[in-house]
């Protein structure tokens, strides 16, 4: 009989094809055997996303190292681990607004007392969050690339293929925690500042291995992100202002204009 994925002939005792490497399937589909290719594919040890997983929480600097220099068959491949991230993302605040719509409040996170501009400021980035990830990604990827420009070790695209593996990474650790915190009454207000600790916390941690830092240097280097992320911050906010001023045509109609959004 023929192979059913690349169609070359096969010998009726073997069970994977010798031309494309597929298994092949004998029995028919059923409910029982759907389950076991499930797992087979998703939680078994040897399996590429659960070894990414796990590798990247015990050695990210093999995987991020490894699959930079050339081992691209023994991990998932940092596009598609960001976009099962993705996913994830999706899924998560598809719960949490349809059976937690309380803990989308963010006023904690107020600044001067506006707390409903802020709950509506916020709560409009977290309806784009998937969409802010693909659109922050080469932003931290260029700042880590001037803040280790002296170390000379990976261009800009290699710090892309890091910040999507480690965005990723955090996205799964931290998805049960977030939602049991949810479920025990805690908002997104409560829960974000811990979250972004932890991020930056894990994110230090696999540049420290990556990059084979001191504990004194990969604080000096943290430190340094922040400020020239800072800086990108306040240069973006600048172009953004003057565009819009640009647009409502002065300072005193751009503002008028905020007050009416307001």
């Amino acid at each position: 009989m023929p192979c059913k994925n690349c169609e070359r002939p096969l010998d009726s005792s073997s069970n994977y094809c010798a031309y494309c490497g597929a298994k092949i399937i004998r029995k028919r589909l059923t409910f029982k055997n759907l389950l076991a290719h499930f797992s087979e594919q998703f939680f078994n040890y040897d399996n590429k996303f659960l070894q990414t997983l796990i590798d990247l929480i015990k050695k990210p600097e093999f995987v991020i190292n490894g699959y930079i220099s050339g081992v691209r068959k023994k991990y998932v491949n940092p596009i598609s681990y960001f976009a099962i991230a993705i996913t994830i993302v999706g899924l998560q605040m598809f719960v949490i607004s349809k059976f937690f719509p309380e803990s989308l409040d963010v006023s904690a996170l107020s600044v001067g007392g506006n707390e409903e501009q802020t709950n509506a400021f916020l709560n409009n980035i977290m309806e784009y969050q998937s969409i802010l990830f693909m659109i922050n990604i080469p932003l931290y990827a260029f700042i880590s690339w001037i803040v280790f420009l002296t170390s000379k070790k990976y261009n800009y695209t290699e710090h892309l293929v890091l910040f999507l593996y480690t965005v990723a990474q955090t996205t799964f650790i931290l998805f049960v925690p977030q939602l049991v915190l949810v479920v025990l009454g805690k908002t997104l207000g409560d829960i974000s500042p811990i979250l972004l600790i932890l991020q930056i916390l894990y994110t230090s941690f696999c540049y420290k291995r990556v990059f084979n830092l001191s504990t004194k240097g990969i604080i000096l280097r943290s430190l340094l992100f922040l400020v020239v992320m800072a800086i990108s911050f306040v240069i973006f906010s600048i172009l953004f202002a003057l565009i819009s001023i640009q647009i409502y045509g002065g300072v005193e109609e751009f503002i008028n204009a905020q007050k009416a959004i307001q």
